[in-house]
């Protein structure tokens, strides 16, 4: 896997997330990332695995709610010859590739309580059985999970796993949203206006002007950092800051009270 993209911005959150990076990287202690959808799990997670000592091994990812849970169980443990119809050959699981690696299970607050529990035995023991097989294997894959889910609240509410709860939450790092840190954004723009400009090819940098900045200050940005970087890649090629600021209103809702503050703090 290539480097990751860095981590751009001057709020506390992501300060606090550079310094979590420094101090755990190289303990393999388990670690759930958690946050709204697009603010950036996978590549915290990605900036782990690069400053950790396992840096250079498989990077191995799994999204636990994109298969059926018959199909995550093979994929994560792998299965035999003759397993089940259609299993024609072996194939090994994610936790025998990422033995002494990284393992990112991304939505883990998706899989019901059952498989849950599967889960936690491998975690618990280091140990799994592939579907078929009477054999343990034995990994020491380091586990870095990612959700949008409130695990805590999940967990109160029976709808995820004590067990697995507490021996894969030793680490938590929550990624506040974007419209609760929007002194990162002008730092966003900046930086991801010149990379996709790079990608494009294209000579012209668009910047925003103050008033327009102010206006994606003002913005909810319900899809965070993913929306807007979609939202530069499109200014990039279409060159008309208006429109798309236009097009981003018409369902803003009002801005948040860390918003409003820091436009304060700049005028």
């Amino acid at each position: 896997m290539n480097a990751p993209l860095p981590l751009i911005g001057i709020s506390q959150t992501t300060g606090s997330i550079m310094k979590l990076i420094r101090h755990v990287a190289d303990t393999g202690l388990n670690i759930v990332i958690s946050g709204e959808s697009g603010v950036g799990k996978e590549l915290v997670a990605q900036n782990l695995y690069f400053s950790s000592p396992r840096k250079g091994r498989p990077f191995i990812k799994v999204n636990c709610a994109a298969l059926p849970e018959g199909l995550l169980e093979s994929e994560l443990f792998g299965y035999e010859r003759s397993a089940f119809t259609g299993a024609e050959q072996r194939k090994r699981g994610k936790f025998k590739l990422a033995h002494e690696s990284v393992l990112f299970l991304d939505e883990i607050g998706d899989p019901s309580l059952s498989f849950q529990s599967k889960l936690f035995h491998v975690l618990q023991s280091g140990e799994f059985s592939p579907l078929g097989s009477e054999k343990e294997i034995k990994t020491n894959a380091w586990i870095i999970a990612a959700t949008n889910h409130n695990l805590e609240q999940d967990f109160k509410n029976g709808k995820f796993g004590e067990d697995l709860y507490y021996r894969l939450n030793i680490i938590k790092l929550y990624i506040t949203p974007l419209r609760n840190r929007p002194e990162d954004i002008p730092h966003l723009i900046e930086y991801y206006l010149q990379k996709y400009s790079d990608c494009f090819n294209t000579k012209q940098l668009l910047k925003p002007s103050k008033g327009v900045m102010n206006k994606l200050l003002a913005y909810h940005w319900p899809g965070n950092i993913r929306e807007l970087q979609n939202v530069l890649k499109r200014v990039i090629v279409l060159k008309d800051w208006e429109e798309l600021i236009n097009e981003l209103f018409i369902s803003d809702t009002s801005p948040s009270k860390s918003t409003l503050s820091y436009m304060r703090s700049r005028q």
